[in-house]
């Protein structure tokens, strides 16, 4: 059915208030348009103008010419691909294992306080202060890197998914403890399907700390990546090449979280994020 014949078979009020809905969906996003253009606007009238010196923040009619350059010598796609490949894996990876992991504590309540401070602790401790033993233990390579991404965001999945299964509704897990249900069926049943939206929220906050460790790793040891031009612009005071590479990494971050809202709609329209009701 279209969307034309499901809109006649609804209500007037319904009719008045989807439009509304979209209305208002539309005037966000021209609003965030405007404060974009708006932004590169002043930004390169202030260059032009002196207000701010170019040579220090660049402007964007350069960074343009600077994206030019690096798509004419064949070094864009090549530096954005190693960045993203790397993120992508360190993400992944983290995110799978520390689910795994958070399963794991979760089923052995004796494991979970026995690990639990270390987990607090190895979530305090500044990850960027093991890049160099990570670099010397795996040796200066993308592994290093991935490993950096993956340290970051490995232990705030543990903690953040291991901290929902934990709040899971008493009452539900009794439920189904009460007609004979055992520990993998309180999971499956109930534990799991109640926190695929605390799963989800915990991909959203992967997204960036995904992107610090390769970055944070492609400061300390890389030959490609968005990190390592961004590295090397400081060093030759090549201003236009760091705000470009920051630019690209800002766009690309904002479409790995679009990637994470796209899954949580699919999981959604397909009625697979539940409440754990489905016991």
């Amino acid at each position: 059915m279209s969307d034309k014949n499901v809109e006649t078979s609804l209500s007037p009020e319904r009719i008045a208030y989807l439009k509304k809905v979209r209305l208002r969906k539309t005037s966000i996003l021209l609003i965030q348009l405007l404060i974009l253009v708006f932004f590169f606007t002043f930004w390169e009238i202030a260059a032009n103008l002196k207000l701010i010196d170019p040579f220090v923040t660049s402007q964007p009619s350069r960074m343009v010419n600077t994206l030019i350059n690096l798509y004419n010598s064949g070094d864009l796609f090549l530096h954005i691909g190693v960045t993203c490949l790397e993120t992508v894996l360190g993400f992944t990876i983290g995110t799978i294992i520390g689910t795994i992991i958070a399963v794991l504590l979760w089923w052995s309540e004796f494991a979970c306080r026995v690990f639990e401070p270390y987990l607090v602790i190895l979530n305090s401790l500044p990850k960027v202060a093991l890049g160099p033993i990570f670099i010397i233990w795996i040796g200066a390579g993308p592994q290093s890197i991935i490993v950096m991404a993956l340290a970051i965001s490995l232990v705030v999945t543990i903690l953040e998914v291991l901290n929902a299964f934990l709040q899971t509704d008493e009452d539900k897990v009794k439920l189904v403890q009460t007609f004979g249900g055992n520990r993998l069926q309180v999971f499956t049943k109930v534990v799991f399907p109640s926190n695929i939206p605390a799963m989800i929220n915990a991909l959203k906050v992967n997204v960036g700390l995904s992107w610090v460790g390769v970055i944070t790793g492609e400061f300390l040891v890389s030959k490609a990546g968005l990190g390592y031009l961004i590295v090397y612009g400081g060093q030759v005071f090549q201003l236009d090449l760091v705000m470009t590479s920051v630019i690209i990494l800002a766009i690309a971050a904002a479409l790995m979280y679009q990637g994470v809202l796209l899954i949580q709609k699919k999981l959604s329209d397909g009625k697979i994020i539940g409440n754990g009701n489905n016991y």
